[in-house]
């Protein structure tokens, strides 16, 4: 069944972000003062919004790069650097949904092509890569605008592999959320050929605020 989303779900979704953004983000989903794992409002600015498509404000594209980055890409001895690195979001949004009583969406966009350190033995996309790839959700976009810290360590993934990839397919990364409360937040994952529309893989991803005396 097609989404239905509300005529002013743009206007309405950017208000609700530019709300936000007159608060700091805060360091806990529950309130109290205890210390955020990772406060996106600290991170330093990393990655190019010009190109970055969407109704989402730039402050918001731009808290998502810098937590990707610092995060997800990491230093050059990181795993997965020389993949993340390459990988380029296109496009980040937010809008309220009429089937899910106007509850907020937020979808993300990212793009990149399979290079040689993406592949297993056989030429093709390697599964441990594309999970690394799915990791990275729009859970973070969706807590700038309500006010809550939807930066969190993953819990579980279930992943379908539907096609192969090989070198040089550009793949699109479409990341959805789908809840964001408490200290559980999920999200869902399509991975396409970008040329083709083929599915590469699809996923959901649970991932949770971890408690930062036991890290």
């Amino acid at each position: 069944m097609a989404s239905r989303y509300s005529s002013t779900s743009v206007a309405s979704a950017s208000a609700v972000a530019m709300h936000s953004h007159t608060h700091h983000v805060p360091s806990s989903n529950s309130g109290s003062s205890r210390k955020a794992w990772i406060d996106p409002a600290s991170l330093p600015n990393q990655g190019d919004i010009s190109s970055v498509s969407g109704n989402a404000p730039d402050y918001v594209k731009q808290l998502n790069y810098n937590t990707y980055y610092s995060y997800g890409v990491g230093g050059e001895d990181s795993f997965g650097h020389k993949v993340g690195k390459e990988v380029k979001f296109v496009d980040v949004n937010i809008n309220r949904k009429l089937d899910r009583q106007e509850r907020l969406e937020a979808t993300t966009v990212a793009e990149v092509v399979v290079n040689k350190y993406m592949l297993n033995g056989a030429g093709m996309l390697h599964g441990g890569c594309i999970a690394y790839l799915i990791d990275n959700t729009p859970l973070v976009v969706l807590g700038l605008v309500q006010n809550i810290n939807g930066v969190g360590v993953t819990q579980a993934m279930n992943v379908l592999f539907h096609s192969p990839a090989p070198l040089g397919t550009c793949l699109q990364i479409r990341s959805t959320s789908v809840s964001l409360g408490g200290r559980i937040m999920t999200s869902r994952c399509e991975i396409l050929d970008k040329h083709t529309g083929r599915t590469v893989a699809s996923a959901f991803l649970n991932k949770m605020q971890p408690n930062p005396t036991k890290l």
